[in-house]
């Protein structure tokens, strides 16, 4: 069975809303998250995610990691990453905060 690393920002949104545990954890820039993004996500830029390793295992303890940027590269590298370091129950938000605005939320700015 393949795994899954990414699930629709459909999918992601019913996550959040649910009592299931799951956070919005944006991969981008600080100047990317100024222009837009999802309501109660957390930004941690991408480059410091491994020095953040401890606070995401910490986070992912309780609660399922949904990893968001622009169109879904580099919140998919994210994933894979942490995936690797043992942190099992994250998933890329595919198409990113993009694809999150003409599905999801239109009035999260598209840049």
């Amino acid at each position: 069975m393949e795994e899954q690393y990414e699930i629709t920002p459909l999918e992601a949104q019913s996550r959040l809303k649910s009592d299931s545990g799951a956070v919005l954890i944006d991969v981008r820039e600080p100047e990317e998250f100024a222009l837009a993004h999802v309501e109660d996500s957390q930004l941690i830029p991408m480059q410091t995610i491994p020095a953040e390793l401890q606070k995401l295992e910490q986070i992912a303890d309780e609660n399922t990691l949904l990893v968001l940027c622009h169109h879904g590269v580099r919140s998919l590298q994210v994933v894979s990453w942490l995936r690797r370091q043992g942190i099992e129950d994250c998933y890329s938000v595919a198409g990113g905060i993009d694809r999150w605005s003409r599905e999801v939320d239109g009035s999260v700015p598209r840049y």
